[in-house]
């Protein structure tokens, strides 16, 4: 073959990945212009139980200026139904249940069996072991505190029927509070916890196990428990009880759920189901208490 006929063959070459090209390049905005698939969460169809963590007559923790951790369960729980419901979950319950502990579990589990919801979310506040309290007086009055630990906390059952559902669920939550620059407390994981000792299961979300747990293993649904932060802290008790606060934590919920249903079916259609932004029979109310927004710093 000539100089001359080799040359030719590359020039050929060469112009037919140039038309090569020419064409891939006419084709990408025809790609580009293909819409975008639905969203995959079927949020009207995706149903929340938000559970109050404990009742009036068995209020939980008491904070460091002396309100009742149920107090601060239910204006949080509000918060965070407000959120989901306006982010397109219409099916979103909040739980609240009377009565004593121990009956008030049990009653919160066939509740949310009942209401086939699609995941179980329990909203509490922490404390520590009385043997780490201390004393101090506010408004006249001694109260106990201890600003030893700070942070939030997420428990799961590896009892619960759906535990990697539980603990998918748990590790989103743990990733939108951390996005957030919310951190969790590694205090669960110290000896001096003696009973309350958990094991941590996720470092990153701050994910512990609390296996005994009957809200979270006697549940048929994905289960987790949140602690939203120490009401015995007292500069994390008036963080706490602020609408901004009520805020970040309610979005962080919303992004998780919104990201955990993307990956769910739900269990009953939305069309068999009861009226949207359900709540439990029970008062919403709790008389005579209190509200988390009338704490006062000294």
């Amino acid at each position: 073959m000539g100089v001359s006929g080799f040359a030719t063959i590359q020039w050929l070459r060469v112009m037919g990945l140039l038309i090569t090209a020419a064409l891939a390049w006419a084709a990408a905005p025809t790609a580009h212009a293909e819409p975008k698939p639905a969203d995959a969460c079927k949020r009207a169809a995706f149903r929340v139980v938000i559970d109050v963590g404990h009742s009036e007559k068995a209020p939980g923790a008491i904070s460091a200026r002396g309100v009742p951790e149920f107090v601060f369960n239910l204006n949080l729980g509000k918060r965070i139904e407000e959120q989901l419901l306006a982010a397109g979950f219409r099916r979103s319950v909040l739980l609240i249940t009377e009565g004593p502990a121990g009956k008030g579990l049990l009653e919160r589990v066939r509740r949310a069996k009942e209401l086939a919801a699609d995941l179980f979310l329990s909203i509490h506040h922490d404390s520590v072991p009385d043997k780490l309290l201390d004393k101090w007086e506010f408004e006249g009055q001694e109260r106990s505190f201890s600003d030893r630990f700070s942070g939030h906390s997420i428990f799961i059952s590896e009892d619960n029927s759906d535990y990697a559902g539980s603990l998918s669920f748990a590790r989103l939550l743990g990733g939108q509070l951390q996005k957030r620059g919310l951190k969790y407390t590694p205090h669960y994981t110290d000896p001096i916890m003696g009973h309350r000792k958990r094991l941590l299961v996720d470092v990153l979300a701050g994910v512990y196990r609390y296996d005994q747990l009957i809200v979270l293993k006697n549940t048929d649904m994905p289960a987790v428990l949140f602690e939203a932060g120490s009401i015995i802290n007292r500069d994390e008790e008036l963080r706490m009880g602020t609408a901004e606060h009520h805020a970040l934590i309610s979005a962080a919920v919303t992004d998780a759920v919104t990201a955990f249903c993307k990956t769910r079916r739900p269990r009953t259609p939305a069309k068999a189901t009861k009226p949207a932004g359900e709540v439990s029979k029970q008062p919403t109310e709790p008389a005579d208490m209190m509200p988390v927004q009338s704490i006062k710093p000294r």
